[in-house]
């Protein structure tokens, strides 16, 4: 029998009283936290659910957010997390196009019109779901194949209309083995989990393969560092999952002195490629623990490459080498596999990669060649398969014919002192097609105008490669993930 329950059922007829989630200084037992999945999965066949119908969820974390995610996958219906930044119209669209039968949604939504049935979950539900479903009598797990549909959960738009990615029972559960041997997950393991539950970094980067060893989760509703910090030396926690903006507020942190993070074995960062100053500030810091830079996408259930332990410096500003079950090749526009060192798309296949988009057989189509799947990222490996990403393909800016590599004149604008962040994106030009544009948010109290900022670019790039213009804004719209959403910038400059 296949099930997100199984080893939750197993823990708790093992070691019952073994802690498993924290939230809101409670902590729930594999036991406990079995009978509220069972019990809440009898709530949901109550309602009308059956297998194979979509439940949608639009919450903040909590631990409800995970015992719902337990108790749709337990009688064979489809979980479908939906970010709770969008609006109204983006998460009716979400629900339409999904087909979603019901809905669970925190309070603090409630006043969204929505199209789809809701079931609102104030404080004390989202702490505990036995406050809906006590009276309800647990359902029976149903049983699954591997192949069939586990999770929906759709892009963040970045690019495009957002897209349902299919995840099967198969795809989850090759990305967790993976996880587990790369990353050694084990019951000693307690994870703090403070990026939003929606996203593949809080559920997949390892998130609940956690469980699934018998660790422990430490769920935050949102990130605080103070509050993170706090937990860590509380709870000796040992492992994260952090977007970098989350990792940048804790190493900024003047009080971080006075928390004890000497338990931290490893962090995880993710969104975007890290820069190397913020790595080297991180081991100085977290002393005992590891950064480990990673790939992945929704697409491939997160974390298809890791930096390898000891080489961190070695190969800096890579996100490592593929994990065991999956492969990682480079190629060209054609498909045509390109050699170490050549910039091309990153393209992916293994049992954790999807199959496709959710009723969208052309997007399917143009995202595959064959079995490998595209990921419209640009990047190469070395001559030892480290993975390094150049760029997002369609964030490449083509300036009289000629290819610039935003993520490259991003790093060298990182290298004044009064640059904080910087996000390079191609504006229209009559002349040249694009050019590119900086747009920086500048340390507290520096000045930058565009006449210094072109001649240092100018010291270490090519002159068709600096900016033309520079923006400074005060802070650079992200995606829950970390990413800069450059299309939203490329629309405002292009405007």
């Amino acid at each position: 029998m296949i099930n997100l329950t199984s080893f939750i059922e197993y823990h708790a007829r093992t070691t019952p009283d073994r802690p498993a989630i924290v939230y809101e200084q409670q902590t729930i037992s594999y036991s406990e936290l079995l009978g509220r999945a069972e019990c809440l999965a009898g709530y949901l066949v109550e309602r009308g659910i059956q297998p194979g119908d979509v439940v949608a969820v639009l919450m903040k974390n909590s631990s409800a957010f995970l015992e719902i995610a337990f108790a749709v996958s337990h009688i064979g219906a489809v979980f479908l997390p939906i970010n709770f930044r969008l609006s109204e119209d983006e998460v009716n669209y979400i629900c339409e196009n999904s087909e979603a039968r019901l809905l669970f949604a925190d309070s603090d939504f409630e006043a969204m019109d929505l199209i789809v049935q809701r079931i609102c979950l104030g404080p004390d539900e989202q702490t505990n779901t036995r406050k809906l479903s006590d009276a309800c009598a647990p359902a029976p797990m149903h049983a699954v194949a591997g192949r069939d549909l586990f999770r929906l959960m759709y892009t963040s738009g970045t690019t495009d209309r957002p897209k349902g990615v299919m995840h099967s029972y198969d795809n989850f559960f090759w990305k967790s083995a993976d996880h587990v041997v790369v990353l050694g997950l084990s019951n000693c393991s307690r994870l703090l989990v403070v990026g939003p539950l929606y996203h593949v970094g809080a559920f997949d980067l390892p998130g609940i393969a956690v469980l699934w060893q018998g660790g422990m989760l430490l769920i935050q509703r949102d990130f605080d560092a103070d509050t993170a910090l706090s937990a860590i030396e509380k709870y000796r926690l040992n492992s994260a999952w952090l977007a970098p903006i989350m990792t940048s507020t804790i190493l900024g942190r003047k009080n971080r002195d006075s928390y004890d993070v000497s338990t931290m074995d490893w962090v995880i960062g993710g969104g975007e490629r890290t820069p190397e100053n913020r790595i080297r500030e991180f081991s100085e810091y977290f002393t005992n623990a590891r950064y480990i830079d990673a790939y992945g996408l929704t697409e491939s259930c997160s974390g298809d490459s890791f930096m390898v332990a000891g080489r961190e410096l070695e190969k800096i500003g890579s996100t490592g080498q593929a994990t065991p079950h999956v492969e990682i090749q480079i190629r060209d526009e054609s498909g045509k596999r390109l050699p170490p060192n050549v910039d091309g798309e990153i393209c992916l296949r293994g049992p954790k990669i999807f199959s496709g988009y959710w009723r969208d057989e052309e997007k399917t189509a143009a995202s595959f060649f064959g079995d490998w799947f595209r990921t419209g990222d640009v990047g190469f490996l070395d001559s030892e398969s480290f993975l390094y990403l150049t760029d997002r393909k369609k964030d490449m800016i083509i300036s009289g014919g000629e290819n610039i590599a935003s993520s490259e004149l991003e790093r060298v604008i990182r290298l004044r002192p009064e640059v904080d962040d910087v996000a390079v994106v191609g504006r229209k030009d009559s002349k040249w097609g694009e050019v590119p544009v900086a747009v920086v948010v500048p340390t507290d109290g520096s000045e930058l105008d565009l006449e210094s900022l072109v001649a240092h670019c100018r010291t270490m790039l090519a002159a068709f490669k600096v900016p033309k213009d520079l923006v400074i804004r005060d802070a650079l719209p992200r995606n829950p993930s970390g990413k800069v959403l450059k299309r939203q910038l490329r629309d405002e400059i292009n405007a």
